[in-house]
């Protein structure tokens, strides 16, 4: 049976994925991505809430050609580590690029995709990829 999310926690996270929020540690200065109440270089709870930027480069990335079944539509894909122009490093999908056209140091922009579909009948999914900026 295939992984299904329920829709109230879906709506709960699309203001964070739709937005791209993450947050900001008041006492270490450490962004982060995705949004979490609690810093995790430091452990503090004095965190706030943050629109981070939309540009970034790709510092690593793989292409994943085998992937988890609700995936197995996008195969090949890659996935990058993006470090933002802030310095926030985002995990995310590189989109709208073939995979033996990413590398390292590619200029990228956050862009609103589909993630998945839940099957004919379940809910589908949005939230932000990457693609080279254009």
């Amino acid at each position: 049976m295939a992984y299904m999310r329920s829709v109230p926690r879906a709506w709960r996270e699309r203001k964070i994925k739709y937005q791209l929020l993450g947050g900001k540690c008041r006492d270490c200065g450490k962004s982060f991505y995705p949004y979490r109440q609690v810093c995790p270089a430091c452990g503090s709870t004095n965190v706030e809430q943050v629109k981070l930027p939309e540009r970034g480069v790709i510092e690593h990335f793989t292409v994943v050609r085998t992937p988890p079944t609700e995936f197995k539509e996008y195969a090949p894909y890659v996935l990058a580590l993006v470090r933002l122009e802030d310095g926030t490093r985002v995990l995310a999908q590189v989109t709208d690029v073939e995979p033996d056209e990413v590398y390292e140091g590619m200029e990228v922009e956050v862009v609103f995709r589909k993630y998945r579909e839940q099957g004919p009948d379940g809910i589908i999914e949005y939230g932000i990829k990457f693609r080279p900026v254009r």
